[in-house]
């Protein structure tokens, strides 16, 4: 296959047939007379077909030339938009974040407004997601949840999460109290769509069989787990990383001091269509932020870790 053409002499054969005059186009474009000419003539001989009737004064698009037209000139239109919209790019102190609402909501939400604090000349627009979906092909950065074994090609981890057990500081009161481990087979589980193996890892790290447990709650997203946990309405395990919100506030405790590795955690994207500078800068805060907050949150652990195998 032979190379294309090179762009001069598409550009040069549409501003001629715009005007219908090589020395029109030579002045929209730049060029002398002779250099659109031969810009065409170049063009003509790589198609192996004439585009224009020459007359001494005018020309005239032939059968060929108006076929290929229109073409040219939605590609050319697609190569002007996006030149534009890298250009504005530049200018442009916006930057478009895609996150999980879960984590919008427990982490994202404080990290951003600590940023504006610092860096009040750039403007952040935070999407919110439950699925994964189109709106990362607008971000400019990207955090998406994903198992260990289907990490997106360029993603870096915010952390390594860990799995716990939580549940409303209620349940460890009263006669009826989570006293062991085995005490969660009397309550209901809280359990997320598409995170049920969440439930399979924290048992075998608190060591009881949990194959025929049938009793609990099913939701679509995390934060409303959360919240049915915080409300009194059973367990539920989930990522350490979506559960520190609700410790620090004390509606969830942790009923027995194990935490294992999560299966699941949180990686950072950037779009190829980087902003430069601005972009960059919004993604080593969220990276350093992550970093901060993960170390924070190992030296107060004093669980154990449980034995379950790392991402």
């Amino acid at each position: 296959m032979k190379p294309p053409p090179p762009l001069n002499y598409i550009r040069s054969f549409e501003c001629s047939a715009r005007h219908l005059s090589f020395t029109l186009a030579a002045n929209e474009l730049g060029y002398t007379q002779a250099a659109v000419s031969n810009h065409v003539r170049g063009l003509e001989h790589y198609l192996g077909r004439q585009l224009f009737i020459r007359y001494p004064r005018s020309l005239k698009l032939t059968e060929m030339g108006e076929a290929f037209l229109p073409t040219l000139r939605q590609a050319l239109d697609l190569i002007d938009h996006a030149t534009e919209a890298i250009v504005a790019s530049t200018r442009n102190k916006t930057v478009v974040i895609s996150c999980p609402m879960s984590l919008a909501e427990n982490w994202i939400a404080g990290c951003m407004a600590a940023f504006r604090n610092q860096h009040p000349d750039i403007e952040v627009v935070l999407h919110g997601t439950i699925w994964e979906d189109l709106s990362e092909q607008i971000a400019d950065i990207t955090i998406s949840t994903r198992r260990f074994d289907d990490r997106p090609p360029a993603g870096v981890p915010l952390w390594n999460d860990q799995l716990v057990l939580l549940c409303a500081p209620q349940l460890m009161m009263g006669a009826n109290r989570l006293k062991s481990p085995q005490d969660i087979l009397h309550v209901d589980w809280i359990f997320v769509h598409g995170r049920q193996e969440y439930w399979q890892c924290m048992g075998e790290a608190l060591g009881i069989d949990i194959s025929d447990y049938e009793k609990g709650i099913t939701t679509n997203a995390s934060n409303i787990a959360l919240e049915l946990a915080a409300t009194g309405a059973g367990c539920v395990a989930t990522q350490y990383s979506l559960a520190r919100t609700y410790l620090s506030r004390g509606l969830l405790v942790e009923p027995f001091p194990v935490r294992t590795a999560s299966p699941w955690t949180y990686y950072l994207s950037e779009s190829q269509l980087s902003k430069g500078s601005v972009v960059k800068t919004v993604k080593n805060w969220i990276l350093e932020r992550a970093k901060v907050d993960a170390a924070a949150s190992a030296a107060s652990s004093a669980a154990p870790i449980g034995t379950a195998d790392p991402p």
